[in-house]
């Protein structure tokens, strides 16, 4: 639907277009008589374009008007044609109120010599020169005729230039008739081409890509990219045959500057819709990694690319197809860009920060990470800051900036977790049954199925004042914090079990106080059995019921 509106209002917009005369705003062609006046640079261009009139077709005095020495074998009548096709092919205007009627003008902006250019931009190699006492076309111009001439009307279009107009002058509506059936025919191709190309990417290409399993990426990726290549191919087609018709130049000043504002814009366009494509692509590659800070690139790289292809595709339309000198723009957006920067340098601060942080990766989506106050798991990496996730269920936004010069501990990296207690149990325990109770621990570590068991340390190191102090000093191997104390929760149970079927007792800090023990009242103290056998026999029982049972 959209392409045909495009079509409609462009075609719509060659022929609602008013109508002015051929190079000029003024009637000023009645200063012409039958005589060539070359005495200045506005009687040149009158004598010239005047005397290759429809009404008026007289190429031998047009010719009179360019530099024809040392140009061998050319005929002067085929170049003055030539040369006036070149202006109408490129739009140019030509108002004789903007030529100067001096003598002895000369061009300040060309060191003064006595030359005048029509357009410097559009055409730099066509100018007058002052011969003597007259004004012509420089002998450099003719020069270039030739070459200008086939570079406006390109791939053997200049041909329809002579077969176009035996079809019939007649006028209808203002235009010829062969530039109406130019029209036409024009239309129909394009219409023709359009048709053509839609179904080679509709059903062949997108056919081509369901067959090699990409039919999702073709419909969704690659369809609208090749879609807007239509457009951009149809806006190429249109600029090569259209200086054919040979247009007014008042309405084909403005078709070029149509053409040439459509061409960088499509292409825009074009980058715009590529920029999904490589997203999408880069997409797939993040799927393929474990780290999810990739998942959270792909859209910054997405924006960051759309943003750029924006600013350039504008700088293009601007200075391709308005024609306006972006080189103020840029000096000026260059000093704003200094000025801006000076006043958001927090924010520029943080957008290298974001940077920093997905280079250097010191953390990733998931991750529980600590710095300062912040202690919490990270849930998003912006461009201007990261949100975490606190174990409070709040949310922290934390600036980037902060966040690169920041010390992060990120213990979501931890390959294993450390797990250290110091179990006190008390001071009439003997040493035989500690030296048991020692023994039944490090089997807990190593039956434990997330535990390391290469490192970890399980000893008898100290007599505190109140208890016999164990270190236990274990290390799990599990991703998460949950899990590390699910571990916890069973490995102490496991402890406590121990204790109990070895008759081994926990101390806290008290104080005892020993009495004599009376007949006929038993001590507070435990008896213990001073039999090592029989403690080894309690731990292996422990062993087979409780450490085993998980195997079986």
């Amino acid at each position: 639907m959209f392409k045909k509106y495009f079509l409609f209002l462009f075609l719509f917009s060659l022929i609602s277009l008013s109508y002015g005369q051929l190079i000029t705003e003024q009637e000023d062609l009645r200063e012409i008589t039958e005589e060539i006046n070359l005495s200045s640079p506005y009687y040149t261009t009158l004598t010239f374009f005047y005397n290759l009139e429809e009404a008026n077709f007289h190429p031998d005095k047009a010719a009179e008007a360019l530099n024809l020495k040392g140009v061998k074998s050319q005929n002067g009548d085929n170049l003055s044609v030539k040369l006036k096709q070149i202006f109408e092919g490129k739009g140019v205007i030509i108002r004789t109120s903007e030529i100067p009627n001096e003598q002895d003008f000369r061009d300040t902006t060309a060191g003064f010599d006595q030359i005048y250019y029509f357009d410097k931009s559009k055409l730099p190699g066509i100018f007058l020169e002052k011969i003597g006492s007259q004004w012509k076309f420089s002998a450099f111009t003719v020069g270039q005729i030739n070459s200008l001439h086939t570079e406006t009307y390109p791939f053997g279009t200049a041909k329809l230039l002579d077969l176009l107009p035996k079809i019939g002058n007649e006028e209808y509506l203002g235009f010829h008739l062969w530039q109406l059936v130019g029209l036409l025919v024009l239309i129909f191709v394009v219409f023709l081409s359009h048709l053509l190309f839609t179904f080679l990417v509709d059903k062949g290409l997108l056919y081509i890509l369901k067959r090699f399993g990409y039919g999702y990426i073709g419909e969704h990726y690659l369809l609208p990219v090749a879609r807007i290549t239509s457009f951009y191919l149809i806006v190429l087609l249109l600029a090569l045959f259209l200086p054919v018709l040979q247009l007014p130049t008042g309405i084909w000043a403005w078709i070029i500057v149509i053409i040439n504002t459509l061409k960088p814009f499509l292409i825009t366009v074009i980058f715009y819709k590529i920029v999904d494509v490589i997203a999408a692509y880069f997409s797939k590659l993040a799927e393929r990694t474990e780290s999810t800070l990739d998942d959270q690139l792909v859209p910054l790289i997405r924006k960051s690319l759309k943003a750029f292809v924006i600013i350039i595709g504008t700088l293009f339309v601007l200075k391709e197809g308005l024609d306006l000198d972006i080189i103020p723009f840029l000096t000026g957006l260059s000093i704003g860009g200094v000025a801006i920067a000076l006043a958001a340098q927090d924010t520029i601060k943080n957008f290298f920060g974001s940077i920093m942080i997905f280079l250097d990766r010191p953390f990733q989506v998931g991750d529980w990470i600590t710095s300062g106050d912040l202690d919490g798991t990270v849930e998003e990496v912006g461009f201007r800051s990261t949100r975490v996730r606190t174990f409070r269920n709040s949310v922290m936004y934390i600036p980037n900036g902060k966040v690169a010069d920041a010390t992060i501990d990120n213990h979501g990296l931890r390959q294993y977790r450390r797990f250290y207690s110091t179990i006190t149990i008390t001071y009439d325990t003997p040493p035989d049954l500690v030296e048991e109770f020692v023994k039944g621990l490090r089997e807990i570590v190593l039956s434990h199925p997330n535990t390391r068991k290469d490192t970890f340390h399980v000893y008898f190191n100290n007599l505190s004042s109140f208890s016999l102090d164990i270190m236990f000093y274990i290390f799990f191997e599990v991703p998460t914090w949950a899990e590390e104390l699910r571990c916890r929760h069973e490995v102490l149970i496991k402890i406590m079990k121990l204790a109990n079927a070895l008759g081994v007792r926990f101390a806290f800090p008290t104080q005892t106080v020993h009495m004599e023990s009376f007949p006929e009242k038993k001590s507070q103290s435990p008896v213990y059995d001073q039999d090592v056998k029989n403690y080894q026999a309690k731990l292996s029982q422990f062993m087979q019921q409780e450490l085993r049972k998980k195997e079986n």
